[in-house]
């Protein structure tokens, strides 16, 4: 199974991946780690990548293209992949097909706005451990203060209302036209991304997945 995960920023989408990951035995392929791991390795695509990031440029879309096919060569890439935060673009996804990269399913987690800002803003997380809590879904015992190790509880400045909302209107002009060229191929499911529970979100990317076959 090859999958796309789409959505918004605060919709789930590293926790619904990690989740598909272990249930269907494919590794997820988050961009930023793989990238990470191609500069570490210094295999020639890396150093690439390495030079752009070393002069504080954004990497090119012919660069991340090449690490992600690197990467899907890779025997645990055999029975198929997550991808999760790419492609973020119309002209990312014209590559990974001209790539030969195909999908069997892209799913794209709907949830409102005014949604994501409040789940965001109640985010908090260990100055010190950096275990993550919630206000409302995963309060800590204390208020403040980590259950795991004590230390501090703060607000990180990316789940500040303002910032999500600049994060929010990014999405909205560059990635979400995604949902519409993939439609156009077949590929979209989309599914609510706020049915209450992680586990009734995973329920229904399931049936979107077993309609998709």
């Amino acid at each position: 199974m090859k999958l796309i995960l789409l959505g918004p920023p605060g919709a789930g989408k590293g926790t619904q991946a990690e989740i598909l990951s272990k249930d269907l035995a494919i590794p997820t392929i988050s961009t930023g780690n793989i990238l990470r791991a191609a500069v570490k390795a210094g295999t020639p695509i890396g150093r690439k990548a390495k030079a752009f990031m070393d002069a504080g440029k954004l990497v090119p879309d012919a660069v991340i293209i090449g690490i992600i096919r690197e990467r899907l060569e890779e025997a645990d890439c055999t029975n198929g992949f997550i991808l999760d935060g790419v492609p973020r673009t119309i002209a990312q996804a014209e590559a990974l097909e001209e790539a030969g990269v195909l999908f069997d399913a892209v799913i794209s987690l709907e949830v409102s706005d005014e949604a994501i800002v409040k789940r965001m803003d109640g985010r908090r997380v260990c100055t010190h451990c950096g275990t993550p809590f919630h206000v409302e879904t995963k309060p800590p015992k204390a208020e403040g203060v980590c259950d795991a190790c004590g230390g501090a509880l703060i607000e990180r400045d990316d789940d500040k209302p303002e910032t999500v909302r600049a994060r929010l209107t990014v999405y909205h002009e560059e990635t979400e036209p995604l949902k519409h060229f993939y439609e156009k191929r077949g590929k979209l499911r989309t599914v609510p991304g706020d049915l209450g529970t992680i586990e009734e979100t995973t329920k229904a990317i399931e049936r979107a997945l077993e309609a998709a076959h």
